[in-house]
């Protein structure tokens, strides 16, 4: 899963976190954005996440992966399944805080911790750190 012990390991986390920080702040941002107009929270998280999907495939696979190949479908098909995890969340979040806003905030930074190691196992096939 993750080699504590390979510096190689903790570079491409911490690619992935750079990469997923200008990510976060650009979906976050299409998310509050929809939100300020007045869309439904669950309307403005998915748009958010389709528009967001797109520009994430290039951040991960130039930036945090760009040493493998990966699979276009299969980034696709984790960004589903990562959709309804966020989804999850914020359905869970809405019901315990008055904020969309934080509920939106921290799906996204739970998400983001599972999506790492779908996309590193699954998408770009990343076997073990060098």
């Amino acid at each position: 899963m993750f080699d504590w012990r390979s510096p190689a390991e903790w570079r491409r986390l911490w690619r992935y976190y750079q990469a997923g920080i200008l990510n976060l702040l650009f979906g976050f941002g299409l998310f509050a954005l929809f939100l300020s107009l007045g869309v439904n929270v669950y309307v403005a998280q998915t748009c958010a996440h389709l528009l967001g999907m797109t520009f994430n495939y290039f951040t991960y696979s130039r930036y945090t992966f760009n040493d493998n190949k990966g699979s276009k479908f299969l980034f696709f098909i984790s960004y589903i399944v990562n959709y309804f995890i966020n989804i999850g969340f914020v359905t869970l979040f809405v019901q315990f805080m008055s904020s969309a806003y934080l509920a939106g905030f921290l799906s996204a930074v739970l998400g983001s911790l599972i999506n790492y190691v779908v996309l590193k196992r699954f998408v770009f096939f990343v076997q073990k750190a060098e």
